[in-house]
């Protein structure tokens, strides 16, 4: 599963700018909004989903090389932390439903913890 696919079928806001999206194939998924959590819990080139929006979401993400960040709740982060982003090469989406829908979403088109 890509990327574009997860897009596409979650109805996601891209926040960043625009890669090709189809080359990108996350392993794995991890939901929290305790960035400690995220620390020590998500795997590479997972995708994260929170309702986080702040600038250290983007630090977290970095360190972690996470394939994505799917920001839920219509929570914006401000155009520092898309800037930050964007140098970084981190993708920030934006949904207007929760965390556990999301999740759910995610697991029924495959995309597991393990």
């Amino acid at each position: 599963m890509t990327l574009d696919q997860i897009i596409k079928e979650l109805n996601l806001k891209v926040l960043t700018d625009a890669k090709d999206f189809s080359q990108i194939s996350p392993t794995h998924g991890y939901v929290s909004d305790m960035l400690s959590c995220v620390m020590t819990g998500a795997k590479h080139q997972s995708i994260w989903v929170t309702l986080q929006a702040h600038n250290n979401i983007v630090a977290v993400a970095c360190l972690l090389e996470l394939a994505a960040v799917i920001i839920t709740e219509n929570a914006q982060p401000d155009a520092v932390t898309i800037k930050k982003a964007n140098e970084e090469g981190i993708t920030l989406l934006s949904c207007p439903r929760n965390s556990f829908y999301v999740t759910g979403k995610l697991w029924g088109m495959g995309l597991r913890d393990q």
